[in-house]
């Protein structure tokens, strides 16, 4: 059963904007935190997304428009996991996110550990099967194991490769993995953007246009907010420096959209709330608002 989460609507639209049966797009909170391999909070992060996007504002100058009254936005009930961990929570994940796809709503998993991905990137590729996974992350995450567990935020990947084409998947701002991971990468020619590539101007000028090229015309996101910069996103469990940075980040979808390209449904994972830092909150919040008016206009 779906269940409203009457209290906190996202952006706190009223009801009128946020019943499921009259809104385009839903809002999955998947709470799940149980392979922290450094700093802990990820399981706090959606209900801090949720809570700072009351002072999101409405309007996008970009667009003109106010997507949140235009398509309407309902907002689950965070999912209760218990005892359920590692498959197990995931299932309980996907059977969610499943149900949503079935009624043709728009959907957007927050996180949580980017364990938590694997669910709602299985349910949207049974839908899409001939969309691309767009995945933003500081770390590759193609460990085949990590700490004993093949279910850790740092395999994510590696489960995600057991079903979906490697040629289709592309991964943006990567400066962290292990030699495992990096051969991973060139065996089976997954398109990874380091940042070091980046910056030193590998790709040319126009980085964001390159990324764009990679992918098909349907596209899943999966955005790890530690692919920023800790000076702009601190709130995470692994910061790594040269990160990057909103705006540039903002011009990779201006580019997908100027392909034709179609966001056919995203997560974003790993907000790890500090107490008395609002902004990193904000700007997730911001972030999943933003994705959601390049994927509506």
């Amino acid at each position: 059963m779906i269940t409203i989460q009457e209290l906190k609507n996202f952006l706190a639209i009223e009801d009128e904007f946020s019943l499921l049966d009259k809104s385009g797009i839903a809002i999955v909170s998947a709470p799940y935190e149980h392979t922290v391999s450094y700093g802990g909070g990820a399981g706090h992060g959606p209900e801090e997304i949720i809570n700072a996007s009351a002072y999101v504002e409405f309007y996008d100058d970009e667009f003109e428009s106010e997507i949140c009254f235009d398509t309407g936005i309902a907002t689950i009930e965070p999912i209760i996991f218990g005892e359920n961990i590692d498959k197990a929570a995931l299932d309980q994940i996907e059977e969610q996110v499943d149900k949503l796809l079935e009624l043709n709503k728009f959907v957007v998993t927050l996180g949580g550990e980017h364990t938590i991905s694997i669910a709602p990137i299985a349910a949207h590729f049974r839908k899409y099967p001939d969309m691309s996974l767009l995945h933003f992350d500081a770390h590759s995450d193609l460990r085949e194991s990590y700490e004993g567990s093949p279910y850790s935020h740092a395999c994510f990947m590696s489960r995600v490769c057991e079903f979906f084409p490697h040629e289709r998947i592309t991964q943006v701002g990567i400066r962290a993995q292990c030699r495992e991971e990096a051969e991973f990468i060139k065996k089976y020619n997954i398109n990874t953007f380091y940042a070091s590539a980046i910056r030193r101007g590998i790709h040319g000028d126009n980085w964001q246009k390159k990324i764009a090229e990679t992918l098909s015309d349907n596209v899943y996101i999966s955005f790890d907010v530690d692919y920023f910069d800790p000076s702009i996103m601190p709130a995470t469990g692994t910061p790594e420096p040269d990160g990057f940075l909103y705006s540039e980040t903002l011009n990779i979808f201006r580019e997908m959209r100027n392909a034709g390209k179609k966001i056919i449904g995203f997560d974003v994972v790993e907000l790890a709330p500090m107490d008395n830092l609002h902004h990193p909150n904000l700007t997730c919040a911001r972030l999943v608002y933003k994705l959601l008016n390049y994927s509506f206009n």
